[in-house]
């Protein structure tokens, strides 16, 4: 009992974090009346944002090196923030009146870590535990009609040893057993008692699309199809039919007088439609090189664009067609072999992409590896320079911070450092290609969310409260 309640200040803080953003909103508000209802939209989510910026306080960060994510590495950098945006960065910086001055020397600094293939919250922490898994709906080859944010536990441990880590930002994604796995909901990781207070306001959705040896398996197994890779294709290329089906339907009630009963409402085909309008972002897990062919192949049949191929181990194979389309690539250095469709990894995957001209990103798709994307990227980045690819890192930062960004839809306002972005900053005690560099502070809008030199900003999840070893 004493322990958890010498715990209870952090407990106590969480919460309150958590009711103040309840307070905010993305600005949605009641839909405005009209002759009936209007066509389902994104737009007009029925989830709005609730998330509101922590306290903020003007900081600088002084005599770092700085690696802004936009090509640039800056010896002796100062970057100022105020209001929760990026105020300026550069060498040398005099320090305004008002500032709290951080002395950053010998220290790194670089955006927010995102994350853009996470299952945090939706498959928690301890994840041997399956009332904690929530992730895949295996009950039908497609289920676009599921929204991941609705399995999204916001007390997973893994957010908190995430954000110790500098993750700023993530993209939880529906697992991988259907076609059509559902929505993706993209987070600010703060502490938060509702998803809802977590989620990034107005970053577009995605819908989660899986190719390969995972819908096969599942359904094949159960004597259904999808049993094969020519059953995955007929079975994307159907639901694109009726989602085309459904769109048109829903255009024409609402170009006409819109008399009568409007068309009823599909969750599943909304969600299709939604990309086919190009509001809902495609994000294809897809290893083989040959099979993300296949995908744009469909795409382009059906008028929609694909974002990014995640894990896309054989995407060096057909960097160039990569390159011209403008996808990107969400990859790791390290995974290999565990299913046939992996053997061809190799761990120069994202330093091709790269090379060729690309949108190379290093992503986790695990509760541990979240934690060391930074090192993640270090082992693709040495595999490079072994192999004669002399990229630097001041373009390498950008596979876990800008690319993401951009994959996710929301580069205009978090990615890299620049004046005018949202104020999501990480204070690494060295070099972030270091095994021996850790996140020391973390800022997402310019509030302060982690520091490892005070205790009160760890583990805030309720569910660690009380448990063997752990302490306020």
């Amino acid at each position: 009992m004493g322990h958890a309640m010498a715990a209870r200040p952090l407990l106590v803080a969480a919460v309150a974090f958590a009711l103040a953003g309840c307070a905010a909103s993305d600005g949605a508000g009641p839909q405005a009346a009209s002759a009936g209802p209007a066509a389902p939209t994104v737009h007009s989510a029925p989830f709005p944002s609730t998330y509101r910026p922590p306290a903020t306080r003007p900081v600088a960060l002084v005599g770092a090196t700085v690696l802004t994510a936009t090509g640039e590495e800056i010896a002796n950098g100062t970057v100022l923030m105020e209001d929760g945006k990026i105020a300026a960065v550069g060498a040398g910086l005099p320090v305004p009146a008002g500032y709290r001055a951080i002395d950053a020397r010998g220290k790194w600094v670089t955006p927010g870590v995102i994350d853009a293939h996470s299952h945090l919250g939706a498959w928690s922490q301890p994840d041997s535990v399956g009332a904690l898994n929530d992730v895949n709906e295996m009950t039908d080859p497609n289920t676009a009609q599921m929204w991941v944010e609705h399995s999204i536990w916001p007390q997973d441990p893994g957010f908190d040893t995430a954000r110790e880590a500098g993750v700023t930002t993530l993209m939880v994604l529906p697992g991988s057993a259907n076609l059509f796995g559902g929505r993706t909901v993209t987070l600010k990781n703060v502490p938060s008692a509702t998803v809802q207070g977590m989620k990034f306001p107005d970053a577009p959705y995605g819908i989660k699309i899986a190719c390969g040896e995972n819908p096969k398996r599942v359904y094949g197994a159960r004597g259904r199809s999808p049993a094969t890779r020519m059953g995955n294709v007929a079975g994307y290329r159907k639901a694109w039919i009726d989602a085309a089906d459904y769109a048109r339907k829903w255009d024409r009630w609402e170009s006409g007088d819109r008399t009568g009963e409007p068309p009823k409402r599909d969750l599943q085909l909304e969600t299709l439609a939604g990309v086919l309008k190009g509001e809902i972002f495609v994000q294809n897990h897809c290893y083989r090189s040959d099979e993300m062919a296949n995908m744009i192949d469909i795409a382009h049949e059906f008028g929609f664009r694909i974002r990014a191929f995640h894990h896309a181990n054989e995407a060096y194979k057909i960097a160039p067609l990569l390159v011209k389309e403008d996808i990107c690539v969400a990859t790791w250095a390290n995974w290999w072999g565990y299913k046939m469709e992996v053997f061809d990894a190799i761990e120069e995957n994202a330093a091709l992409v790269e090379a060729a001209g690309g949108c190379a990103i290093i992503h986790s798709d695990d509760p541990v590896l979240i934690q060391r994307l930074n090192q993640e990227a270090a082992v693709a980045l040495s595999a490079a320079w072994r192999a004669g690819l002399k990229i630097e890192k001041a373009r390498a930062i950008r596979w876990f911070t800008a690319n993401p960004a951009r994959a996710l839809g929301i580069a205009d306002r978090v990615g890299t450092l620049e004046p005018g972005k949202n104020a999501d900053v990480v204070l690494w005690s060295a070099d972030p290609f270091s095994i021996y560099a850790r996140a020391d502070k973390v800022w997402i809008d310019g509030g302060l969310v982690f520091d490892r030199d005070d205790p009160s900003y760890r583990r805030h999840s309720d569910f660690l409260v009380g448990q063997a070893g752990e302490r306020p």
